[in-house]
């Protein structure tokens, strides 16, 4: 194999270009190796995946330690072939929300990544506390494209005001400053163009319309001068990671295309073919994004390739907030909320482990697909720490004792995977704070009410 020379090798934060549109490069050896020198190790990054009103217990904890490879319980069956990948811990309790306590729901999302109640004498405003996301944000941020990248299914727009708290406490999670939500993208049209739109020098996005095939035809042209430069593992690597971003931009234009004909067909202007004595199209509610499922995997895969382009290294990903979201995939049209008071009546506990099931399994795509993709010495998930979660433990009651997490990926080795930690003794700001010292972020104070790491989760 022809070893490349010394002024082949890149920086890693080169780009393909044309037309006006960057495509960021995946981590390959050949670019971030220098000649005669050992490869640079990857960086570490941090993701966090939301789902609200928390979870049927006794189907979301494993049994015991001993059993949790190999008879996980049923909400993580998705999971099973990465479990040896994954971190439980049972006994993280949340943040005591008193004197908010009419406020379950405006505090469920708000709190999670700040582990901070807002300040009761400023209800009618936003006003808690710097989230874990922007504390990374601020450490590593300069060094990508995007210091990170906030995406959500839903509009953040819901108008509540429990206990007179300021409606974006419903909706946000991320929050650059005590007074400054960050607010989230859920178009994944306008998240593929924060990624590979067209930059100015400043690197900020210049022109939002959406990429078309001869632009990106135009661009990825442009990795075969550059393939014929790598090894032939990294040449795998592009080849893997352009089609990746072919799928993403074609499943993005046919959600599109089938919203647009929904449209018309809608309207009454056929959008087909059709008898003039045939009858006209049923009328088919798409649901935001067409199919949920389908919306989610997007969204997911961009996450992925944003980190493997290392185009931000820090990620939220709100499922869903408490606003009455459905899942009609699942066969029925109940709201996710009202599912959860439950009572403990044997249908409505069904739908909510179902609920359960499909945002943890929407979750599965995303970490099994990390798994697969190789970086460096190991895989893009070895080199990731991402986050599954909930602000509450039992929608019903609206319990916060122990607060259902899930772990996903090594973060470049400081993480000890493949357990179950069934009586770990921690609060919220306790893991966020061990989360972003395993990501190597030093910190300066702790996050919210953590008074300490938890060592146990360590290698």
């Amino acid at each position: 194999m022809k070893t490349p020379s010394a002024h082949s090798f890149l920086d890693r934060r080169n780009f393909l270009r044309g037309a006006g549109v960057s495509l960021a490069l995946p981590f390959l050896d050949s670019i971030v190796r220098t000649v005669g020198a050992s490869p640079v190790k990857p960086p570490v990054r941090l993701g966090f995946m939301y789902m609200p009103h928390g979870v049927i217990m006794d189907q979301f904890w494993p049994k015991s330690p001993e059993s949790f490879l190999d008879t996980p319980p049923p909400a993580l069956e998705a999971l099973r072939p990465v479990l040896d990948q994954c971190l439980m811990m049972k006994g993280i309790s949340g943040v005591p929300i008193s004197p908010f306590n009419g406020a379950p729901h405006a505090l469920e999302l708000s709190t999670w990544l700040t582990a901070r109640l807002p300040d009761s004498e400023t209800r009618s405003r936003v006003n808690i506390a710097i989230s874990a996301d922007q504390v990374m944000a601020n450490y590593v941020g300069a060094q990508t494209l995007l210091p990170s990248l906030e995406l959500a299914t839903m509009p953040q727009t819901h108008k509540e005001n429990q206990e007179g708290l300021h409606e974006a406490y419903y909706s946000h999670c991320s929050y650059r400053s005590p007074t400054q939500p960050v607010p989230a993208e859920i178009d994944p049209r306008n998240v593929l163009n924060r990624l590979f739109g067209k930059r100015g020098k400043d690197a900020r996005v210049t022109k939002a319309s959406p990429l078309d095939r001869q632009m990106l035809d135009h661009v990825i042209g442009g990795a075969k001068d550059l393939r014929k430069t790598l090894a032939s593992d990294d040449q795998q690597k592009l080849d893997e990671y352009l089609d990746s971003v072919r799928s993403v931009e074609r499943r993005i234009a046919a959600i599109e295309s089938r919203q647009a004909e929904a449209s018309l067909e809608k309207a009454g202007v056929s959008t087909k073919k059709r008898h003039a004595a045939d009858s006209p199209p049923i009328e088919i509610k798409i649901p935001e994004g067409d199919k949920r499922s389908e919306y989610m995997q997007v969204m997911c895969d961009l996450n992925i390739l944003a980190f493997q382009t290392d185009t931000t290294r820090v990620s939220t990903y709100i499922g869903s907030t408490p606003n009455g979201v459905s899942y009609p995939e699942l066969g029925f049209t109940d709201t996710h909320h009202s599912t959860t008071h439950h009572n403990n009546g044997e249908e409505k506990v069904g739908k909510v482990a179902a609920i359960t099931k499909f945002n943890i399994d929407q979750y599965a795509y995303m970490v099994k697909k990390m798994a697969s993709l190789r970086e460096g010495d190991g895989t893009l998930l070895d080199n990731c720490i991402m986050m599954w979660g909930s602000g509450l433990e039992d929608g019903n009651r609206h319990s916060r004792e122990n607060l259902p997490f899930i772990l996903a990926g090594k973060g470049g080795g400081s993480l000890h995977t493949g357990r179950f930690l069934a009586d770990t003794k921690g609060n919220q700001g306790d893991l966020l704070s061990t989360l972003l010292s395993c990501a190597g972020v030093p910190l300066d104070r702790p996050v919210g009410i953590a008074t300490k790491e938890i060592e146990e989760m360590k290698a």
